[in-house]
């Protein structure tokens, strides 16, 4: 039997995306829900996306939900700890939010979250992790196939985000085990950005893994860009909206 897993990351308030996504994938039935953070900031829609999540783990999604960890974003709104963005501008667009957000998304943020950022889970029989950044570091430092910032040798699977590049690799730990011929396969899953592709792509992107074969599908979705770009305000940054033009 064919069990089927949705993997999210870094929606960042874009419910045109989000929606696309749901759209594209709404005649499969789910196992499991994986959401890897950053379901805010950047995007305009910050509270409706929170509450469109509490609808969903009400309704078609209830204990479906297996994964949902904080990002470096709900950690900063959360902690107000500005000083780790890179620019100026990300520190405007970050209070903007904090200043946007409901009461009701906060509580989410602050009840309904792993705020670890990291979570170990079993799925199919597969010990994974699911983690916003790395081991490393789980906020900020993202896993990459050059550097996966850490060792993973005791997981079969691992779940990334926050770089908002999709990804699938496969690396081979060393270890003592003749029958493996002395090697460990952990597979690394990155599913990319909803709402704030940086691969040179604009759709939506995310991922359905399937097991017991393994099998990774990276999909990307087109969804109504210039209306996301029309709910940015003037003291924003042109660069938060026109980056979804091209995916950069």
């Amino acid at each position: 039997m064919v069990e089927k897993y949705l993997v999210l990351s870094d929606i960042h308030g874009n419910i045109s995306a989000f929606d696309a996504v749901m759209n594209d994938c709404a005649e499969e039935a789910f196992e499991g829900i994986i959401l890897l953070g950053d379901l805010i900031d950047y995007g305009m829609r910050s509270n409706e996306i929170v509450q469109k999540l509490i609808e969903l783990e009400a309704g078609d999604w209830k204990n479906t939900i297996i994964v949902n960890i904080w990002g470096n974003h709900e950690k900063l709104v959360v902690d107000k700890d500005l000083e780790r963005l890179s620019s100026d501008r990300g520190r405007v667009m970050a209070r903007y939010t904090v200043r946007q957000l409901s009461h009701a998304s906060v509580a989410y943020i602050q009840q309904s979250m792993n705020k670890k950022g990291i979570q170990e889970v079993e799925i199919g029989g597969l010990k994974c992790l699911a983690v916003h950044g790395s081991l490393d570091d789980h906020y900020w430092k993202a896993i990459k196939p050059q550097n996966v910032h850490g060792d993973y040798v005791g997981y079969d699977m691992v779940f990334g985000g926050h770089s908002h590049y999709s990804h699938v690799f496969t690396q081979f730990y060393p270890v003592e085990n003749p029958e493996l011929r002395n090697k460990k396969t952990v597979v690394f899953i990155n599913p990319g950005s909803v709402g704030q592709p940086r691969n040179q792509n604009p759709y939506a992107q995310y991922a359905v893994v399937s097991l017991p074969s393994k099998r990774v599908e990276l999909r990307a979705v087109e969804y109504d860009v210039k209306f996301e770009q029309s709910l940015y305000p003037d003291e924003i940054d042109e660069f938060y909206k026109t980056r979804l033009t091209r995916g950069v």
